[in-house]
């Protein structure tokens, strides 16, 4: 959506049905991430590591890319620095860090928080006004996060795994805000140019932090279990690589443009569904009732906060967008 539009309006988007189906397949590829992912680290690759080969491998994948849009790093190298800082680097270490200490699942219904954190930033930080209904979202995130991670029972899982994932919803508003940041002014970014410079920024940034020299090469020249399987490691990399971090990037930035605030929120809850799925079915992984129930709720939580936004409210030119705007999750993702 441009900067100039009307928020919660039913103004027409172009290109709205192609922004559905990126947004579809953006999320059905950012779904995947984590349970191609935890095999590797189940396997003995660090997290980091295993951050550190999807981001730099998809990096060398958008080089041309980068390359053709070298003008774009002279004219805002602050939306791409910070991009690739918040919305690549640190969306996929803390969440490759939490789901190995934590079900996938859990992981990312956590990274749900996006929304109301983002509510938050516009109401307390822009100093914008909020209505009561995107209020009561939030509140219901945070009372549906409280059912997943079991508050009742001391935290039903890791702690640190519960701080790294809401790490990554910290990072998960960046991702939104930074997609959407370079599409207004009269100096717009093209999408495929944020998505390769950040990558390429991210893959910097974490090839001083992971120092992957240090990495238990070997492990990718064996096969790895996924459940009761046992699949090559390398074609679970190729898989993080291409799909879940090229294709889902590429797709998301593009879609988060592209839609109206309610049909993104929609799209974005399918993210959550098919990583709990595929986490089920290819690992094992089954959620609780609780998990259920506080899931549900998150997602409820996350859909009201980020449509529910007012409908005569403009976003000025330089301005951040509101909440509702800047969700698509994943993934930022994630990653």
């Amino acid at each position: 959506m441009r900067r100039s539009q009307t928020r919660g309006a039913a103004a027409p988007h172009p290109g709205r049905g192609t922004g559905l189906a990126l947004a579809l397949l953006s999320a059905f590829a950012f779904g995947g991430s984590g349970t191609a992912a935890k095999p590797l680290i189940s396997a003995g690759l660090d997290p980091l590591h295993v951050v550190w080969l999807r981001v730099a491998g998809a990096a060398l994948v958008l080089l041309p890319v980068a390359v053709r849009h070298r003008g774009v790093l002279r004219r805002r190298p602050g939306l791409l620095v910070g991009f690739g800082l918040l919305a690549v680097a640190g969306v996929q270490a803390f969440y490759f860090a939490s789901i190995s200490r934590i079900p996938v699942g859990v992981a990312l219904l956590i990274e749900y928080l996006g929304p109301p954190l983002l509510l938050g930033w516009v109401r307390f930080v822009q100093r914008r006004p909020v209505t009561r209904a995107a209020a009561f979202g939030a509140v219901l995130a945070v009372g549906g996060l409280a059912c997943v991670v079991e508050v009742w029972a001391g935290l039903g899982f890791d702690p640190v795994g519960v701080l790294l994932a809401l790490g990554a919803a910290c990072c998960q508003v960046g991702y939104f805000v930074l997609s959407d940041a370079g599409s207004g002014g009269d100096d717009p970014v093209d999408p495929l140019a944020v998505s390769a410079y950040g990558l390429l920024v991210g893959a910097v940034v974490l090839t001083v932090i992971a120092r992957p020299w240090r990495m238990e090469w070997p492990v990718l020249g064996h096969d790895v279990a996924m459940g009761d399987a046992r699949v090559p490691a390398l074609l679970l990399v190729g898989w993080v690589v291409l799909v879940a971090t090229v294709l889902a990037y590429l797709t998301g930035v593009v879609a988060v443009r592209r839609l109206s605030p309610p049909v993104a929120g929609v799209v974005a809850c399918l993210e959550a569904v098919v990583a709990t799925v595929a986490a089920w079915v290819l690992l094992g992984e089954h959620l609780g009732t609780p998990q259920v129930v506080g899931g549900l709720m998150v997602l409820a939580g996350a859909f009201i906060a980020q449509t529910s936004t007012p409908a005569g409210a403009l976003v000025v030119e330089g301005s951040l967008p509101a909440a509702g705007e800047a969700d698509r999750t994943e993934a930022a993702r994630r990653v």
